[in-house]
């Protein structure tokens, strides 16, 4: 079993477990295009980002085996006068790459942006990252159960599939997916880019990934923003169980405003009515999966596809998402009473994700979960979780409690991380989250007493600094950024008024 390496070991960086030679490797910076198609890498380059490979063991255990390459980015801080050090980016997940993120998260820091180095990173197998590609002919295994005993048999099959196609694309490299080796490639890149401490910005996975990151390496981390913050108790495979409530009641609120426009999306008149159209259309698809699009891009979604678009619309209460999502129903009522449709570009672009194997973020984050902690195998568990709550909440227990790839895995070749440090991280959350539920939030600040919490009342909002434009969070943090210190006590801010 891989071990981390102990704090203050050997070496300027407290390497020591024959990992020396990775901590103190020399980085080769430079651009980060890739050749003369790669529009991400000409904009890092033109935004003053630099690009650099970091070396690191697959397997921690054996440091003098097979070795991987985890890609990361750096924005310099510009007032060296005052720059207080480097803070590492995650954006979520897990399996979201993060090289690009500098350029934004420096907009987002404000006057506190340009006292640090910036540091972007794909983690292992993801993007630029040694990218482990299973070869899935779909985005994303978050489906729905459907309807009926037959559409969840139909999910079980499907899901097993994806999870024999890992194996059999992939074997080397699925037991070294995991959060520790990820905190343990983060450390690396610590040492490698010359730091005794990193700070870290993380949003959602990350922010589980953060807390494990100070839990393995206590000692090593500045300063340290966790944004949708889950409890790591509950991380794992089931963890979307805990926002089925919160997915629900988002849903109905997201009603409630299309109610309000009627006229542009014809859904209904009253909540009530809204909900009653979303119920006929995932009925209507399980009769018969539902075509929309025009020739020759056409897609067709039945009951177990639709409950993920509207998951995926939960995230973000603002009016240009929440119109989105009218948009996507109201092709869909076309399509149920079997009229023709056609699909804006934005549309176009959110179903090839779901029903294509174009974009390849899907299998790194289910393997990086299922790496995690193990899932249930027998399917029967999960066909009486989602039956025992189909009737309180219909709409998403049969997606929030469906079974994964993970029911069909290896097991995890570590146990998950136990939180037994204090640690001192500015923790933030939105009330209405429908990700990470704000219980996870709170949970997380009693395991750790010394951290602090912002809490943002009255948003149904996944992430909410540097992107929800919500004043009194971006102040608070950006305060933290600059000062170091925490707030005396926690804070509550409220959405604002757009």
């Amino acid at each position: 079993m891989a071990t981390a390496a102990p704090a203050g070991a050997t070496a300027k960086n407290g390497a020591g477990a024959g990992l020396d030679r990775y901590y103190q490797q020399n980085l080769s910076w430079g651009s980060c295009a890739e050749g003369p198609d790669d529009t991400m890498g000409r904009d890092l380059d033109k935004a003053g980002v630099q690009c650099a490979e970091v070396t690191v063991p697959l397997d921690y255990a054996d440091p003098r085996g097979r070795t991987i390459t985890v890609a990361i980015s750096r924005l310099k801080a510009t007032d060296t006068r005052h720059r207080i050090g480097a803070i590492l980016l995650n954006e979520g997940g897990p399996g979201s790459p993060a090289l690009f993120s500098p350029p934004t998260a420096r907009e987002g820091m404000k006057k506190v942006g340009p006292r640090y180095d910036i540091i972007g990173f794909d983690p292992r197998f993801v993007g630029r990252s040694t990218p482990l590609d299973c070869g899935w002919p779909v985005g994303t295994n978050l489906l729905s159960a459907g309807l009926s005993r037959a559409s969840f048999e139909r999910q079980v099959a499907f899901q097993k599939n994806l999870a024999d196609k890992c194996r059999a694309t992939s074997s080397s490299l699925l037991p070294h997916a995991s959060t520790r080796n990820t905190a343990r490639d983060m450390d690396v890149i610590r040492g490698a880019l010359g730091e005794r401490k990193i700070s870290y910005l993380g949003y959602s996975y990350g922010t589980y990934l953060g807390t494990v990151y100070t839990q393995m390496f206590p000692g090593r981390y500045d300063r340290m923003v966790l944004d949708g913050a889950i409890d790591p108790r509950r991380f794992g495979p089931q963890l979307l169980r805990d926002v089925v409530g919160e997915n629900e009641q988002a849903l109905a609120d997201w009603a409630t405003w299309a109610a309000q426009r009627d006229n542009a999306y014809g859904l209904g008149r009253t909540r009530a009515e809204v909900l009653a159209t979303i119920d006929r259309i995932v009925a209507a698809s399980a009769r018969g999966p539902l075509t929309v699009g025009t020739a020759p891009e056409t897609f067709r979604l039945d009951d177990t596809q639709v409950p993920f678009l509207l998951l995926n619309a939960m995230a973000d209460d603002t009016d240009p998402e929440r119109a989105f999502l009218g948009e996507q129903l109201s092709v869909l009522a076309k399509a149920a009473a079997g009229q023709p449709t056609r699909l804006s570009p934005q549309f176009t672009a959110l179903l090839r994700l779901l029903l294509t194997g174009e974009t390849r973020n899907g299998s790194p984050q289910t393997a990086i979960i299922c790496g995690d902690k193990a899932a249930p195998r027998d399917p029967e568990v999960y066909w009486q979780d989602i039956e025992r709550n189909r009737a309180k909440h219909p709409r998403f227990a049969p997606l929030t409690n469906n079974i994964s790839p993970c029911a069909f895995w290896d097991r995890p070749r570590e146990e998950p991380t136990q939180i037994r440090r204090d640690a001192s991280p500015l923790i933030v959350s939105a009330t209405g989250d429908p990700r990470t539920p704000h219980t996870g939030a709170v949970a997380l600040h009693g395991l750790l007493p010394s951290s602090k919490l912002i809490t943002l009342k009255g948003a149904n909002r996944h992430a909410i600094y540097a992107s929800y434009g919500n004043t009194c969070v971006d102040n608070k943090v950006n305060r933290y950024l600059a000062t170091g210190k925490l707030p005396a006590n926690d804070r509550t801010c409220v959405k604002q008024a757009r």
